[in-house]
């Protein structure tokens, strides 16, 4: 009986920093079969070596939206992987870090199930992101730190100092999304 060497095929994915100071997208490279396709979307020593630092997941968060919903700008002390598994929503982060070069910028990607879309977004902390839905969408969020409310912040999603071009003007959105500050009192702490 002879045996033959598997052929064990390339798989992970290709790391491209984002113009936002502390993004990255993490775009996977898909072995592809009449079955479907297998991709490798995150790995933690990549993630480490982009950081720079130790990373783990602590928490791990799903939501789904329907259509229409913006969830708003949040910014946490933890860094956060985002993946969209199903759906399509155009994401948005936004800097709001005084000491950082893109300060005041924001960057849009547009993520989602369909080839072309499927990428995850890796967002250093402090960064604040929101996401509008184009279609139902599961939202995958995984956390380096536990979830604590007392030290969530936010702006408004529709803040005109910020030039954001957002594909909608009257989304579904959360109580406390419709009570968030604009960027200039977040910025200045109220």
């Amino acid at each position: 009986m002879t045996t033959r060497a598997r052929h064990q095929p390339r798989v992970g994915f290709h790391v491209q920093p984002a113009r936002i100071h502390g993004v990255w997208r993490l775009q996977p490279e898909p072995i592809e079969d009449s079955r479907g396709f297998f991709a490798e979307t995150y790995r933690t020593s990549a993630v480490e070596e982009i950081l720079g630092r130790p990373y783990s997941f602590a928490q791990s968060n799903h939501s789904r939206s329907q259509a229409n919903t913006l969830r708003g700008f949040r910014s946490e002390p933890w860094d956060k992987l985002i993946y969209i598994p199903r759906g399509t929503a155009l994401c948005v982060v936004v800097d709001p870090r005084p000491d950082s070069p893109t300060f005041r910028q924001h960057e849009s990607f547009m993520l989602g199930d369909a080839p072309g879309q499927r990428e995850r977004l890796l967002i250093s902390r402090g960064l604040c992101n929101a996401f509008y839905t184009l279609t139902e969408t599961d939202y995958l969020n995984d956390v380096s730190k536990e979830f604590d409310a007392s030290v969530r912040r936010g702006f408004r999603w529709n803040d005109p100092s910020l030039g954001i071009e957002w594909p909608c003007t009257d989304p579904l959105l959360s109580e406390s999304d419709r009570m968030l500050p604009d960027f200039e009192s977040y910025l200045s702490g109220h």
